[in-house]
């Protein structure tokens, strides 16, 4: 739970530090000098204590010079000096500032609590068919789960028996619940909102789904993008840089004129020249940006992922289990004259339920009411042969079986991407079954929508060509390679990536060695295969292929914030240096602009935390609503 500001040290020290230097203020209008002098001390220990003690620790034991110490070396100058008010307004403002990031990171990460809320503490497993309640980090793979309507799921498993629906919004974003049945997998943190299920854990109760999730994050928010190592490179130097400088301004200054004038001036260019705003104005950002990814279902492992996916021009997709469902289903049926498509079903299906080729479980959900078969056997590469109701059954694939009088409709079924599996009876080809992997139903709008903001499609399988480029057509992608290993997915990914900044989203084991090519890995479900996501640098929680656009158009966004935020703080530096040297602007002047304008950097990078609004517009195709269709960058 987040610690209110009223309780928080790193807050309440900066805030006391203003209220000592506003009353020091006060009381120097009123007329009392030394009342507001020892008021403006406390509020100077106060603010410097926040950051002076760690500067001179680290340059001392690392010999690390950064931005605190800097500003430690303007207080004491300004102090040495006598300018214990200008000191003091130094001291607040840096270390309310820095207060302020913290607590910006803090709510950044809000999201990653949230995720691990999803997890109930306690969980009901059967013993001996008896309910007993165990904390939920003590679940073990294997354990029966009793879950009522309205709990929570509390690990990943299978459902064993019992019908429900389940909501998974919290998890994937997906506001329509999910049916499930006995042998349907199940994640940790759904809802169950109907009947009771029984499901048997297939991980622990720390080690789940969500779990992963929440290490992604934590692995995101550790790291920082290239714009943030950019910051640190301009940040580096400088440092050093501003001192060198100070001190010629004051070397110089005080040969050809008032030393005292020339020093001042020297102490102001150190605060001047300070990149405080810089230093913060990329990881804010970034980790606002990340934690609001993880709320509507995309993890991002960096910062360096975040900041590439926003410069995304071309995407490789994967055809199965990205495009498609990856399961297949029965599309079309046609017979000879005089037999039912019931029939040829039937006679499939009677045989089928021998196999466990991924097709006979398509044919078998297509005739749940098959009639049973003697004999069956399975002849390896061709098909099943058997005797239902006293005849000669056989199944199998064209290469096996002539389609004879079919053959031309077969043809045109397979033109359209489905595999064809022929029914004999008596050895006279009965029918033929058209089976394939449908397309996910939001692909063709997806694909449209990636199109009009500049994003290429490119469509990577393994699948034969005839039947990619008939999904090809189907999704709206003309650039389609098929009949490709993992290796050559990988190699052309890799050529797509040198012409342009290139993605790469899958699923399965063989997808890895592409997703580690690309400049953006995207793994399709961080539920999936532990290959694609440890090879990935962006997992989606669920499998709506809309977040495509919706991600891309978040981390656009958040790159448009990083680019004016490193615009402002060098505009900053570069707009008070000369006024600090010429002695346009003060000390206490150039605090409180420098100061003001790294709050404002603060206040901008936390607009990336904003959540892309996920309203009606997905349900009825539209990928992207009006206010986050973000420009390409």
């Amino acid at each position: 739970m987040e610690t209110p500001w009223w309780r928080d040290r790193s807050i309440l020290i900066p805030v006391f530090s203003g209220v000592a230097y506003l009353t020091g203020l006060v009381l120097e209008w009123s007329a009392a000098p030394t009342a507001a002098l020892a008021v403006f001390w406390i509020g100077l220990v106060l603010g410097a204590s926040t950051f002076a003690p760690s500067a001179v620790r680290n340059l001392v034991t690392q010999g690390k010079v950064g931005i605190a110490l800097l500003m430690t070396i303007s207080a004491i100058g300004a102090v040495i000096l006598g300018y214990i008010e200008e000191a003091a307004a130094l001291a607040f403002l840096y270390s309310i500032a820095e207060a302020l990031e913290d607590k910006a990171m803090d709510r950044a990460r809000g999201g990653l609590r949230a995720l691990l809320k999803l997890v109930p503490e306690t969980a009901t497993v059967l013993r001996d068919g008896a309910p007993v309640q165990i904390p939920a980090k003590e679940l073990t793979v294997g354990q029966m789960l009793l879950v009522r309507p309205g709990e929570r799921i509390a690990t990943d498993g299978l459902v064993r028996t019992g019908h429900s629906s389940l909501d998974t919004s919290a998890i994937t974003g997906e506001s329509i619940p999910v049916e499930v049945g006995p042998g349907e997998a199940v994640s940790a943190g759904a809802i169950n909102t109907a009947g009771a299920l029984q499901i048997q854990t297939t991980a622990g109760g720390t080690d789940n789904s969500l779990t992963t999730i929440v290490e992604l994050v934590e692995q995101a928010q550790a790291e920082k993008g290239e714009r943030a190592r950019l910051a640190d490179r301009i940040a580096r130097p400088l440092v050093p840089g501003v001192m060198i400088l100070a001190v010629l301004v004051g070397v110089i200054g005080s040969l050809v004129g008032d030393p005292e004038l020339w020093i001042t001036r020297a102490l102001v260019v150190l605060v001047a020249a300070s990149p405080c705003a810089l230093a913060i104005a990329v990881p804010v950002t970034v980790v606002s940006a990340i934690g609001a990814g993880s709320r509507f279902g995309v993890i991002i492992k960096s910062g360096a992922a975040f900041e590439r996916l926003g410069g995304i021009r071309h995407l490789a997709v994967d055809k199965t289990g990205t495009l498609t469902r990856n399961a297949p289903t029965v599309t079309a049926v046609i017979t000879s004259d005089g037999i039912a498509e019931d029939q040829v079903l039937g006679w499939a299906a009677a045989l089928e339920q021998h196999s466990t080729h991924p097709l006979a479980a398509a044919i078998t959900a297509a005739a749940p009411t098959a009639p049973a078969a003697q004999a069956v056997s399975e002849q390896p590469g061709h098909g099943l042969t058997g005797t239902v109701d006293g005849h000669p059954i056989a199944v199998g694939s064209p290469r096996w079986i002539d389609p004879g009088a079919l053959g031309p409709r077969v043809e045109s079924l397979e033109v359209d991407g489905q595999t064809c599996v022929l029914v004999t009876r008596d050895g006279t080809v009965v029918g033929a079954i058209g089976v394939r992997d449908e397309l996910r139903p939001e692909v063709p709008e997806v694909v449209r929508t990636l199109d009009r903001h500049g994003v290429h499609v490119t469509m990577l399988t393994g699948d034969n060509a005839r039947t990619a480029h008939a999904l090809g057509r189907l999704a709206g992608i003309e650039d389609v390679r098929a009949e490709l290993r993992p290796e050559d997915k990988a190699r052309i990914v890799t050529e797509l990536a040198r012409t342009r900044p290139t993605a790469m989203i899958g699923d399965g084991i063989n997808d890895a060695p592409a997703l580690a090519g690309a400049n953006v890995g995207i793994a399709m479900g961080a539920t999936g295969s532990d290959a694609a996501i440890e090879s990935a640098d962006v997992a989606f929680t669920g499998h709506d292929l809309r977040l495509i656009p919706q991600a891309l158009a978040h981390a656009r966004r958040g790159r448009a914030i990083i680019n004016q935020n490193i615009v402002l703080s060098l505009l900053i530096i570069t707009t008070l240096l000369p006024l600090a040297i010429t002695g346009v602007l003060g000390l206490a002047a150039v605090v409180l602009v420098h100061e003001v304008a790294e709050v404002i950097v603060i206040a901008n990078g936390l607009r990336a935390a904003r959540t892309p609004r996920q309203p009606t517009a997905q349900r009825t195709g539209s990928a992207l609503t009006p206010a986050d269709q973000v420009p390409a960058a």
